[in-house]
């Protein structure tokens, strides 16, 4: 997986980029009204239910804008909000304030709504073994602060991007000449490479389950797209050799008979691809 390091490289390219986008040579209304040394104060509210993500960021991008503001925080990433609760307030420069606000709000709405999509799994799947896996079906640009937010709604990161895990999905296989040689493939190409990395293979039946169970130090099998019956019965085929994981149009309202079904992991591309943003405001104080 992706270091603590390498991260925090994303996170800081993602703002420094934001504000690139966003600000420009200046925020001309700001400077044309407001005078340079105004001091004010804000306060970030939230209008719709939900788990509250993108604390954390908020502060990283008010310090890049401006060392200088304070942020008093009330509510943590994480946390349950309801409409009409403070998060927290940003008192300083009122145009640095005002520079930062869409950053903010932009981020923050986003995180948002996929850590409390996210937590929706995660209560639905209470009492199984399975856990709820992002995937890669990001917003190109700003994957991490999403996977961030799949975290902080109690997910699970799969892997971050194309170099820090093997995935053998259909096409590698089908290009690769089958199971059996994208996999023999694969390993020559570890060891050639001196790579430590986990493979995961993708199985569309359970012949492919079994060829895939043929080989040795295959890290996990995902069980795409089968129905109840057949994952159970795939499930009961790997019986513990690797990790399982299910995914294919999985939905909160079907979760729950996949993780039933025995599997390691459930994965959903929804948690980043199909969320409609929280409703915060920042408003002046």
């Amino acid at each position: 997986m992706i270091s603590k390091s390498q991260f925090a490289k994303e996170l800081e390219g993602i703002i420094k980029n934001a504000i690139r986008e966003d600000v420009g040579d200046g925020d001309h209304s700001s400077l044309a009204c407001i005078p340079k040394d105004a001091k004010g104060k804000a306060k970030l509210l939230v209008k719709e239910n939900g788990i509250i993500a993108g604390v954390e960021f908020a502060k990283m991008i008010f310090n890049e804008v401006d060392p200088e503001l304070q942020v008093e925080t009330f509510i943590a990433d994480g946390d349950l909000v309801s409409i009409g609760d403070i998060v927290f307030f940003v008192t300083g420069n009122s145009q640095s304030i005002l520079k930062a606000e869409r950053l903010v709000l932009n981020a923050m709405q986003r995180m948002s709504a996929i850590a409390t999509k996210t937590n929706k799994f995660v209560n639905e799947l209470k009492g199984t073994q399975t856990k709820i896996l992002d995937t890669r079906k990001t917003t190109p640009g700003i994957r991490a602060i999403e996977k961030w937010a799949v975290k902080i709604g109690g997910g699970v990161n799969h892997r971050f991007a194309l170099y820090d895990m093997i995935m053998l999905k259909d096409n590698h296989i089908d290009f690769a000449g089958g199971i059996d040689m994208a996999i023999k493939k694969t390993k020559d190409y570890l060891e050639k490479n001196k790579l430590d990395l986990k493979i995961i293979v993708e199985a569309r039946s359970l012949d492919e389950i079994q060829q895939i169970l043929d080989h040795q130090g295959i890290h996990r099998i995902l069980i795409d797209n089968f129905d109840y019956e057949t994952t159970e019965k795939a499930v009961q085929m790997i019986a513990g050799q690797c990790e399982s994981e299910s995914s294919g149009g999985i939905t909160l309202q079907t979760a729950r008979k996949y993780a039933d079904c025995g599997v390691d992991y459930i994965s959903s591309g929804a948690l980043t691809h199909s969320v409609s943003n929280m409703d915060l405001s920042l408003k002046a104080i």
